[in-house]
């Protein structure tokens, strides 16, 4: 029989660098969930992946305590940033420029991404990544 679920914990953790300090632990203890397992589990699967970046992670808990975790490709905005050379997006987008992006560059970043976007090929999800750069004063050039 399948196990019972309680909740799922929704966090952005820093890739191969999770602790039991603030936000993990706190999140984590609430459930009754073994923290440093998670954290062991988490480092482990994302030691290949460049540090510091940000990894959407869904865990889920079963009524035993027991749980899984489900990691994403990291934000848009942080490949944006990456590829933009730049530590922040425009304060005023669409007033101030933050920084470009080129088309096709948005078009490296959709596929890597491809597989958590809503869209059915990769010219719907390259406009995707386009309007996050545009909504974070960053201009798209061809």
């Amino acid at each position: 029989m399948a196990k019972k679920i309680t909740g799922y914990i929704k966090l952005q953790v820093p890739a191969a660098a999770a602790n039991p300090s603030p936000p993990i632990g706190p999140a984590l203890g609430q459930r009754g969930v073994n923290i440093m397992e998670f954290c062991k589990a988490f480092n482990a699967k994302t030691q290949e992946m460049e540090k510091g970046m940000p990894i959407p992670t869904i865990i889920t808990v079963f009524s035993d305590k027991s749980f899984t975790f489900v990691t994403k490709s990291p934000p848009a905005s942080f490949f944006l940033k990456k590829a933009a050379k730049v530590t922040k997006g425009s304060t005023t987008p669409g007033l101030t420029s933050g920084g470009t992006v080129s088309m096709s560059q948005c078009r490296d970043i959709a596929e890597q991404k491809m597989k958590d976007l809503n869209a059915n090929d990769l010219d719907q999800a390259t406009k995707i990544i386009a309007g996050s750069a545009r909504s974070m004063g960053l201009q798209v050039t061809e």
